[in-house]
């Protein structure tokens, strides 16, 4: 079923993207007509000068509609739920249009081919969804979207099974038969394939039934029928399970990080643009700063720092210098005047921190040379904050070690919830995990938004 909505998403995205260029085409004929309509003195340029547009919505324009969830439930949505979320994809192909032009330099040849191109873009857009929901609706109002299956396995555990079902499922599948495998033989699940021409099985069975399970995925194989087995004998709190293979040897995987998916090739690729541009954009502010680091104390501009990585492998991290030469030798002396709880180690007062220093942490410039970390892959510009080895080696629970999960980054949810005012070690994991378990492209991007008012001004930084 999973497959099966992956593919037609993929097919509503390659739609979409279709609808786009028509909807891109059609804006500027109207505007090359309204030239003649009106009598305009001003001509617009040809179709082929807007062509690098269309290669910026044609392939972001799905991926913006999906991180909006436009492509999920059509049989919920109403045509105010879609239209908001076509609006907000429109807007931010917005923002990708202009920081093309901001950035790169791309010409932008009429401001009204753009305008109508919303309008038109979300018209068609907005029309093919209703069709597609009335189409949805019609098929389960005639049980076309109804598949029959017949579901197999202990009593106790095959209700529970159908009681789990959502109300969406419900609509999908429809039991014609139960099979009891601990009192039937394998023949009568047979005969039930063959009277009521069933697809699918689904077995819901402990793991004291292995043998019962294997004879009746057996008889489907044989049957041509697909045999699905209901993994959830081995409990977990967070972990998804998923199934891969290892050449011919079926797994059963249990993942807490995201999925392999776009999504995650858009986090990276928003990586490298964001910390490209950035640098680029900020290399005068980078150099200022590393002059200033070096004019008002001895050592280098630069502060290296072995931090644990993902899955906790060290890499070298960059900082512009806020202590005194050698801080780290002085660290140990310290330790009595630790204000955060846990192996972290921060004080609000640190005598070791230079005043300029202190200045770039309350501006967090000091973070700016993190973008060299994000741009070779050791770093993502949103993900949870990167530790030394040292603290790393002091996690007092395995729980804990799930922030390593994932690829640290140069903000989080941590630092938009008050930053260092938020003096509990396990708020703060509890933090970083809520963002592992609950990450999608549309969090980091709000997380980001939400960083820029936090560094300008200064709030919970010390």
């Amino acid at each position: 079923m999973r497959q099966q909505q992956a593919l037609n998403n993929q097919l509503q995205q390659f739609v979409d993207a279709f609808l786009l260029l028509v909807a891109f085409w059609g804006a500027h004929a109207l505007r090359t007509a309204a030239t003649w309509w009106f009598n305009l003195d001003s001509q617009i340029p040809p179709f082929g000068e807007h062509l690098w547009m269309i290669l910026v919505i044609m392939p972001f324009g799905p991926l913006m509609l999906e991180v909006q969830g436009f492509y999920q439930h059509p049989l919920q949505k109403n045509p105010l739920r879609s239209l908001s979320q076509i609006l907000r994809s429109l807007v931010w192909m917005g923002l990708l249009v202009g920081v093309c032009v901001m950035f790169l330099r791309l010409a932008l040849p009429s401001r009204a081919v753009l305008i109508l191109f919303v309008v038109l873009g979300t018209l068609l857009l907005l029309g093919k969804d209703y069709l597609r929901h009335l189409r949805a609706s019609h098929q389960a109002a005639h049980g076309q979207l109804s598949e029959p299956i017949i579901v197999a396995g202990l009593p106790a555990d095959m209700a529970r099974l159908e009681a789990s079902f959502t109300p969406a499922q419900r609509l999908q599948l429809e039991v014609v038969g139960r099979h009891d495998i601990s009192a039937q033989p394998v023949t009568d699940l047979v005969e039930a394939l063959h009277r009521h021409a069933v697809t699918r099985v689904m077995i819901a069975a402990g793991a004291g039934q292995l043998d019962r399970v294997q004879e009746t995925v057996e008889a489907c194989e044989i049957e041509g029928v697909e045999a699905w087995l209901v993994a959830d004998f081995i409990k977990t709190a967070i972990a998804r399970p998923a199934f891969d293979s290892l050449g011919d040897r079926p797994m059963l995987v249990f993942r807490t990080t995201p999925d392999a998916s776009w999504e995650l090739y858009a986090k990276r690729a928003m990586d490298v643009a964001g910390s490209l541009v950035g640098l680029l954009v900020l290399s005068p502010v980078l150099l200022a700063v590393a002059a200033a680091v070096r004019l008002t104390s001895r050592g280098s501009a630069v502060f290296t720092q072995q931090r644990a990585g993902l899955h906790g492998r060290p890499f070298t991290m960059y900082k512009f210098r806020s202590m005194v030469s050698g801080a780290e030798t002085q660290r140990d002396g310290l330790e009595g005047q630790n204000e955060m709880e846990g192996p972290v180690f921060k004080i609000d007062r640190d005598p070791r921190v230079t005043p300029l220093g202190r200045w770039l942490r309350r501006t967090s410039l000091d973070e700016l040379p993190q973008l060299w970390n994000v741009l070779s892959g050791d770093m993502s510009l949103v993900g949870p904050r990167p530790l030394p080895l040292y603290e790393v080696e002091k996690f007092g629970s395995r729980a804990q070690r799930r922030r390593l999960s994932v690829k640290p980054g140069l903000t989080c949810l941590w630092q938009v919830s008050g930053r260092n005012e938020i003096t509990d070690w396990n708020e703060w994991v509890r933090l970083d995990l809520a963002y592992i378990d609950n990450w999608s492209l549309w969090l980091d991007v709000r997380i980001l938004l939400k960083t820029v008012p936090v560094v300008l001004f200064g709030s919970g930084a010390k």
